[in-house]
């Protein structure tokens, strides 16, 4: 009803329907980005986009600057170009051969490439090095790609993500998917109602971050 009446006031104001509704399209981007987090950043990309035009620059001028390929890969890894985040990321792993967060980057370039067997080697090589390396998101994205193919795996590899980090809502949301696509469903609805109590329980400068998974969690409790 407060859309409806928002909506109303607007189409008064404006005296037109689709500027009204424009309008109000705006603004409830505007608040979800400011409240919610559920829609994409609108400028990011472009921030992003200037960003990596400024990184290849200084990498035509210092081709073999490792710290530079490494920031264009993560930023091809943000735009969803995984071949090309790899390439780099193989030069730099020549370089830096015992890291775990370069090796977990590689990791998710093959798990995004469809090359399941060489991201989960890689993966799990970081995790030798360095347990908690991202927080344990490689368990998050094992987690991910095993949930069709295998989801008692699939569980294993979120539970682990949940022991390394404790204060993700999203573990818990995407675990009670993960039990309900098994028939699992009382363990499901409790992974739900643990990702919603989670957030309520997290200092305010991680609801923001958290917020998207506990409303995704409470739609589907």
């Amino acid at each position: 009803m407060s859309k409806i009446f928002i909506f109303s006031l607007l189409w008064w104001v404006t005296g037109n329907p689709f500027v009204a509704f424009l309008v109000l399209l705006i603004i409830l981007y505007m608040v979800d980005r400011r409240f919610v987090g559920l829609t994409p950043s609108i400028f990011q990309p472009l921030k992003r986009a200037r960003r990596l035009s400024r990184l290849k620059d200084e990498l035509r001028l210092n081709p073999h600057h490792t710290s530079t390929k490494l920031e264009i890969a993560r930023i091809y890894m943000e735009q969803k170009k995984y071949g090309a985040a790899l390439e780099l990321l193989v030069e730099v792993a020549k370089v830096m051969d015992d890291s775990a967060d370069v090796l977990s980057e590689q990791g998710i370039c093959e798990l995004k490439l469809g090359r399941t067997e060489e991201g989960e080697c890689l993966l799990l090589r970081g995790l030798e090095l360095n347990p908690r390396v991202k927080y344990g998101e490689p368990y998050l994205r094992l987690g991910e790609v095993f949930a069709g193919s295998d989801p008692e795996k699939a569980i294993r590899y979120l539970e682990r993500f949940r022991e390394v980090n404790s204060s993700s809502c999203e573990a818990y949301y995407r675990l009670g998917l993960l039990y309900r696509g098994l028939g699992r469903n009382e363990e499901a609805r409790r992974a739900f109602r643990e990702a919603m109590e989670l957030y309520r329980g997290l200092p305010k400068y991680k609801r923001r971050h958290e917020r998207r998974w506990a409303l995704l969690a409470r739609m589907k409790s």
